[in-house]
C-alpha cells in the first residue's frame, strides 16, 4: 500500500492588504506543518495573499506589484515545502481569483475560480473574471482537483474536475459566518461529494475582516458526505488529514478529530467576539471605551467587549440623568464589579441643563418631544467621545438592529462609534445572548435580562410607549429584511395588517440614519452594511 497523503488545512488568521505580513504567515506555516506535522502539502484559505475581501485594493497597481512580489517570495522560500496559496492573479484579460500549488520552488498548477458570486455581501463580478477550466495536479501520486470556494457550490467544477482525472478535490475558501451557515456548506459539500464520488478537504478562512468574520470550521468529508474531520470554529490552527488508497484504489480519508457542532448561540457569540477583538487589534486599538446603561444591550456588550479584549482593555462608563433610575446605576456598577472593568460615572445632568438653556430661545413656544430625549443621548456622546480621543480606546456603541430597523436610535448621539458589536441581533436574540453567557458564568445581573426595556430619557418610558412588542416586532422585521416578504406575505403569518405597515413604514424612513451607523459583525442572513443596499431618497411603497 502507498504511503498516505497529508495534508495540512491552514486555518489562518489574514490581514486583508498585509502582502508582506501574510506571505510571512504562509512561510512561517508551511515549513512548520512540514516540519513538525510531517505534512505533504499545505492548503490556505482562499486570496491568502491578499486578505479577503481586498476589495477596491486590488486595482491599484502599487497593490499588484506587492502581490506579484509576495508569490515570488512564496516560490523562493517554499522550495522544500508544497502548498496551495489563494492570490489574485493578474493579467492581460483582467484579475482573476486564483489558487496555486507551489511545490519545489516552482508553480506546478494555477486554478481561476469559475463560480463568483455577486449575492448577499460578495461583488467578486466587479473584480474578478471567471476561470473556464478545471485544474487537476499531481501531489505523490495523488491526483487533485483544485477548486475556490463558490466552485463547490454549483455542480460544473466538481463534475468536470473528476472528468479531468481527480481523485480527491481540495477547496480553499473565504467563506464568512452567518447563522447556520456551517450547515449549509457542509450540506452543499455532502451533494458534491456523492455527485462525483470524491473526497473533499474543504478549508476556510478565520478572522474578522470589517462586518465580516470568518469562523474556520475547516472540515475533511469522504465520498459518501460524511464528515470526517472538522477542526474547531473561532480558533486558528493547522490541521493534518490523511488521505489513503483502498483496496480498490480509491482515495479515502482516514477518520481524524470531529469537533462538534456549537448551538446557535454560542456560534452567534464566538463570531461577536472575534469581530470585535480582531476589529480593535487589527486596527491597532489599546482597547475600547463603551456606555453603561444598566440594560441588557449595553451590558452584553460589555460582556463580549471583557471577553475578546480583557478586562484591562475595556473602560465603562455610566452617565446619568435625572430620569436614571437607582435599579440601573446599581445594575451597572454590578456587572462592571463582576467583569472586573473599570467603571466611571459622569452625570450629564448639567450638561443637559446647560444645552437646555442654551436652545431656550429656539425651542419656545413648542412643546417638549422627542428632542429632549436626544439632547440626552448627545450628551452622552460628548463625554464618550472625549475619553476616547484623549485615550485612543475606541467606542464601541450598544444598538441592537431592532433599533437599527426602526430607527429607535438617535443619530450622533448613542449611534456614534466606531464600531457596533450587536449591530445585526435582534432585541431577542440579545435576551438569549445574556442568558448563554450567564450560563456559562454570572456576568450579568439577572434584572437586567429580566426587567422591562427603557431607554430611561422620559419618566417612567419603556420601549413599548413606541414599538411594538419585541415578540411581535423581531419577526415581522426579519420577515421583511431577511426574507423580502410584503405587507400581504407578513399578514398571512398571523400578523396585524396596519401594525405591519407601520413597522415597514419606520424601516424605509430610517435609511439615513442606518448609512451613517458604524459597521459591526454581521450574524443573520441579511444584515445592515454590504447586503444591504436601499435607497435612502424613494418614493417606494410595500
Amino acid at each position: 500500500m502507498s504511503e498516505p497523503l497529508r495534508i495540512a488545512l491552514a486555518q489562518v488568521n489574514l490581514l486583508v492588504g498585509d502582502v508582506q505580513g501574510n506571505a510571512e504567515r504562509v512561510i512561517e506555516t508551511a515549513r512548520r506543518a512540514k516540519g513538525e506535522l510531517r505534512a505533504d502539502l499545505v492548503l490556505f484559505p482562499e486570496l491568502t495573499l491578499s486578505g479577503y475581501p481586498p476589495e477596491d485594493l486590488l486595482f491599484h497597481r502599487g497593490f499588484r506589484r506587492k502581490t506579484e512580489e509576495g508569490l515570488a517570495r512564496l516560490r523562493r522560500e517554499l522550495a522544500d515545502a508544497a502548498a496551495i496559496v489563494g492570490f489574485p492573479e493578474y493579467t492581460g484579460a483582467g484579475i482573476y481569483n486564483s489558487a496555486a500549488l507551489i511545490a519545489g520552488g516552482e508553480l506546478i498548477a494555477i486554478h481561476r475560480k469559475a463560480e463568483l458570486p455577486n449575492y448577499k455581501v460578495f461583488d467578486e463580478k466587479r473584480y474578478f473574471e471567471p476561470g473556464a477550466q478545471p485544474t487537476v495536479a499531481d501531489c505523490r501520486g495523488f491526483r487533485v482537483g483544485l477548486l475556490v470556494c463558490e466552485d463547490i457550490w454549483q455542480p460544473e467544477a466538481a463534475q468536470l474536475s473528476r472528468s479531468a482525472g481527480a481523485e480527491l478535490l481540495i477547496i480553499n475558501n473565504a467563506s464568512p459566518y452567518e447563522i447556520h451557515k456551517q450547515r449549509e456548506r457542509e450540506d452543499i459539500a455532502r451533494r458534491r461529494a456523492r455527485d462525483v464520488g470524491l473526497p473533499i478537504a474543504y478549508v476556510n478562512l478565520l478572522g474578522g475582516q470589517d462586518e465580516l468574520v470568518f469562523d474556520g470550521n475547516s472540515f475533511v468529508m469522504d465520498a459518501e458526505g460524511e464528515v470526517v474531520m472538522r477542526a474547531p470554529p473561532f480558533e486558528e490552527g493547522t490541521y493534518v488529514a490523511s488521505f489513503m488508497r483502498d483496496a480498490r484504489g480509491r482515495v479515502v480519508p482516514e477518520r481524524g478529530d470531529v469537533a462538534p457542532e456549537l448551538t446557535d448561540q454560542a456560534s452567534v457569540y464566538g463570531a461577536l467576539t472575534l469581530g470585535v477583538r480582531d476589529y480593535v487589534r487589527k486596527h491597532g486599538f489599546p482597547g475600547v471605551v463603551m456606555g453603561l446603561s444598566g440594560g441588557v444591550d449595553s451590558a452584553l456588550t460589555l460582556a463580549i467587549a471583557v471577553d475578546a479584549l480583557g478586562k484591562d482593555s475595556v473602560q465603562a462608563v455610566m452617565m446619568p440623568s435625572r430620569y436614571t433610575s437607582a435599579m440601573s446605576l446599581e445594575d451597572a456598577q454590578e456587572q462592571a464589579r463582576m467583569l472586573g472593568v473599570k467603571c466611571s460615572v459622569l452625570s450629564i445632568e448639567g450638561m443637559f441643563e446647560s444645552t437646555l438653556a442654551a436652545l431656550k430661545g429656539e425651542f419656545a413656544g413648542r412643546p417638549q418631544d422627542a428632542t429632549e430625549e436626544n439632547v440626552q443621548s448627545r450628551c452622552r456622546m460628548l463625554l464618550l467621545m472625549g475619553i476616547s480621543n484623549k485615550t485612543g480606546r475606541m467606542l464601541l456603541t450598544t444598538g441592537n438592529k431592532s433599533e437599527m430597523a426602526v430607527g429607535y436610535a438617535t443619530l450622533y448621539g448613542d449611534m456614534a462609534g466606531g464600531f457596533a458589536p450587536i449591530k445585526d441581533c435582534s432585541k431577542l436574540l440579545v435576551y438569549r445572548l445574556a442568558s448563554y453567557r450567564n450560563s456559562l458564568g454570572r456576568v450579568i445581573p439577572q434584572r437586567v435580562i429580566e426587567r422591562a426595556p427603557s431607554a430611561e430619557l422620559r419618566p417612567g418610558q419603556k420601549d413599548s410607549d413606541s414599538l411594538p412588542p419585541y415578540e411581535v416586532l423581531d419577526p415581522i422585521l426579519e420577515a421583511f429584511i431577511e426574507e423580502d416578504l410584503s405587507v400581504d406575505e407578513i399578514e398571512a403569518r398571523g400578523f396585524d395588517r396596519a401594525t405591519v405597515a407601520k413597522v415597514l413604514d419606520l424601516v424605509k424612513r430610517n435609511e439615513y440614519k442606518r448609512r451613517q451607523a458604524p459597521p459591526g459583525v454581521r450574524v443573520s442572513r441579511r444584515a445592515f452594511g454590504r447586503d444591504w443596499r436601499y435607497p435612502i431618497t424613494s418614493g417606494y411603497r410595500r
